[in-house]
């Protein structure tokens, strides 16, 4: 998922205990060793699929769903039927919250990946690896950091089904107009960038808040880190020298004017999407949705993209995106298994990358760079994307970022003091669902 969408605030504390007594009453399982099997061609089992892949009225997502893919599905297995239920993406959350406390759940989800730890920790959704018998090889195939965003307790409940992630974004004429000839490719020439640009009055960079989704790729790429590698601790980490030095990096270009106010919270300034184009801001992070929405905005807009500007790092960006998972109240796991394996095929990943979403393949990426050729920088960030921590408690740790970076940013507060706190503030949020 990315931050254009409304992200969940501080979800499922009020309806956890009802989620565990609809889960008691419906006698359902974690594990899919009791699942059903197929059935037969003159007797199929219709699996419910619930998914947001109408979302803001894409009809070409649906279409190549029910056109194409569902078709192709069904063709290799006569026994299994795939009934698509469209969810607006905002009432997702709810229906799933919901369906979960009344045991009313369909039997496959195409869940946000920031839902997943938690609805796995309730036991909602189905533990795969261990009982999926060729969920390891599946897995193998996806990239590390898509596939990371199924993890939760040192298992995996789902598999990646579509990825995205932030490169830079940049705008040459306002490059050129600083006699800037490429986009900044470490952190040092962003520096250098920034001092040439300030007698343009052209920030250097911009970004819309300062949660996971926004800092890490900087923090990664400055070879920092926000947490331990298990997930349990974030202090000695997120509050760590490298970390810090990526943080003050950006705090140093704000208090010159190089980063607009946006990123602490000013709702009023220019936003990134119209700020490129415009020539406003010279370099932002972003997903592969601006080509089309520039597109049809600013037609005239060509906008540059190169990898996350290297630092001692190296070169990391954020992972974002959906995975498919399989509820454990489902009747037909063994069915269900089956259609989570198709998700991973050619036939339905580079169907889908031709409407904007992004294989989690790795084999697949050169042909889906050749039938979309604008995703090409976006697969190869792939490489060394990475997730953000996969906890129940993702959302509480953005509000964290933002609140307790931001008097770094503005003055108040030093960056190491500020990062002392995020990670005071992080650690029980790591540790609550433990």
């Amino acid at each position: 998922m990315k931050l254009r969408r409304v992200r969940p605030g501080a979800i499922f504390s009020a309806f956890s205990a009802a989620v565990c007594v609809g889960i008691i009453a419906s006698g359902c399982s974690s594990s899919t060793s009791a699942g059903a099997a197929s059935g037969t061609a003159s007797n199929p089992v219709t699996l419910t699929f619930w998914g947001t892949y109408g979302n803001g009225g894409n009809k070409a997502q649906t279409g190549a769903l029910n056109q194409t893919i569902i078709p192709a599905f069904e063709k290799l297995h006569p026994g299994i039927k795939i009934n698509y239920v469209d969810v607006p993406y905002d009432s997702l959350l709810q229906k799933l919250e919901t369906g979960a406390a009344g045991g009313t759940l369909p039997d496959l989800v195409r869940s946000d990946i920031t839902w997943v730890p938690k609805f796995a920790s309730l036991g909602v959704f189905a533990q795969l690896d261990g009982v999926m018998s060729n969920f390891q090889t599946l897995a193998k195939a996806d990239y590390p950091g898509t596939l990371a965003t199924a993890a939760w307790h040192g298992h995996y409940y789902g598999l990646p089904l579509d990825t995205n992630t932030r490169v830079l974004i940049s705008n040459m004429r306002a490059l050129s107009a600083a006699r800037i000839s490429s986009p900044p490719a470490t952190f040092a020439q962003l520096q250098s960038d920034a001092t040439a640009l300030a007698a343009k009055k052209i920030p250097v960079f911009a970004d819309s808040g300062l949660q996971a989704w926004n800092i890490l790729p900087w923090i990664w790429s400055g070879g920092g880190n926000i947490t331990n590698p298990q997930l349990t601790s974030a202090d000695g980490y997120l509050n760590g020298p490298k970390s810090v030095a990526a943080v003050q990096m950006l705090v140093n270009l704000y208090k010159k004017g190089a980063i607009p106010n946006l990123i602490t919270g000013n709702t009023g300034a220019v936003s990134t999407q119209d700020g490129l184009p415009k020539a406003t801001y010279a370099d932002i992070l972003d997903g592969p949705w601006m080509h089309d929405i520039w597109a049809g905005q600013y037609a005239s807009f060509k906008p540059v993209y190169s990898p996350m500007p290297t630092g001692p790092g190296g070169s990391v960006s954020v992972v974002g995106g959906e995975d498919i998972v399989m509820t454990a109240s489902s009747k037909y796991q063994a069915a269900d298994e089956e259609f989570i394996a198709f998700t991973q095929s050619a036939t339905y990943q580079l169907a889908m990358a031709k409407t904007g979403q992004m294989s989690v393949v790795a084999s697949l990426g050169a042909q889906e760079a050749a039938q979309v050729p604008y995703l090409a920088p976006y697969i190869a960030q792939l490489k060394t994307a990475k997730a953000r921590p996969a906890v129940p408690e993702a959302p509480q740790i953005d509000t964290a970022l933002q609140d307790d970076l931001t008097p770094a940013f503005t003055g108040k507060m030093s960056v190491q003091a500020a990062l002392n706190k995020a990670a005071k503030d992080i650690d029980p949020l790591l540790t609550a669902a433990k």
